[in-house]
């Protein structure tokens, strides 16, 4: 029977919700030796995991493939070069399983980033928990996401200035240029990309991914790089600035005014995806 930790038990069942209705039931013949018959995949998930020796063994069964566990990392935030072996995806989800609850991102306040912005470290450490706090809200609205718990906030026009601001370019087959005015029309554009379009984005927090700038008026401004999925494929890259302004009626209240989010649709491979913007570009983007 198994012997898998809560936080196993829990990273299994999210990631095994991710297989197909055939791959399910055929992993539960082949865990429980046929001796456990599933008929719909809620039943085939807990019997897995009942009969499963350990969380190692289930992620090295044939049926949880490689783009399950790649999938499953960039929904926890926890972003792989996309030409990562299985094995090292294994490796890198038994990790976060065993790493101490301690070390999870808590979610702001509503429409609050708690942190102050005097200094280059706690500049970096504000832009990096911002990313954490909006991309996981985002995501959180595709079909396929678990639903946020009762402590998760709202996706909604809240989180941004009125007269916010979203310049959409694609670089797809076609390049395509939109602009967004206004927080209701700005976070619903901002929503469809993930309930309607399916995607989830997957920024890349290391150095190489993140730069955060402060201008004298106290505009900060937050730039990330990531790669976009949808299902178990690697669509592409993207880069998104974004321009924040703390809440003048609440010193803690930080708002979006402003979201530049660059698409390029490509193969990625070997490395993360990294910033192409410098501290010069990035203030000229909203001068």
């Amino acid at each position: 029977m198994s012997a898998m930790s809560k936080k196993e038990s829990d990273g299994c069942r999210k990631l095994l919700k991710l297989l197909t209705e055939d791959d399910l039931l055929a992993l539960n013949d082949t865990v429980t030796n046929r001796l456990i018959s599933a008929t719909s995949s809620s039943e085939a998930i807990e019997a897995i995991l009942a009969y499963s020796q350990s969380a190692e063994e289930l992620l090295k069964r044939k049926k949880v493939h490689r783009d399950i566990i790649f999938k499953y990392l960039a929904t926890e935030r926890i972003p792989q070069p996309p030409n990562s072996d299985k094995h090292h995806l294994i490796k890198k989800t038994l990790e976060f399983w065993t790493s101490d609850s301690k070390n999870a991102v808590n979610v702001p306040s509503k429409r609050c980033i708690d942190q102050n912005v005097d200094g280059l470290g706690q500049l970096e450490a504000l832009g990096k928990q911002f990313c954490q706090w909006f991309f996981r809200l985002l995501n959180s609205q595709n079909p396929q996401a678990d639903r946020p718990s009762s402590t998760m906030q709202d996706w909604g026009p809240q989180h941004f200035w009125g007269d916010a601001r979203l310049l959409l370019l694609s670089h797809a087959q076609i390049q395509q240029k939109d602009e967004y005015c206004g927080a209701e029309l700005v976070s619903q554009r901002l929503l469809a990309l993930v309930s309607e379009e399916g995607l989830v984005f997957c920024p890349n927090l290391e150095q190489t991914g993140l730069k955060c700038v402060a201008t004298p008026h106290g505009l900060v401004l937050v730039a990330v790089a990531g790669t976009i999925h949808r299902g178990s494929d690697c669509l592409g890259v993207f880069e998104q600035v974004f321009s924040l302004i703390r809440d003048p009626l609440d010193n803690s209240s930080w708002k979006i005014k402003s979201v530049h989010l660059k698409v390029k649709g490509q193969i990625v491979k070997e490395t993360l995806p990294t910033l192409t913007y410098d501290s010069e570009a990035l203030l000229q983007l909203f001068s």
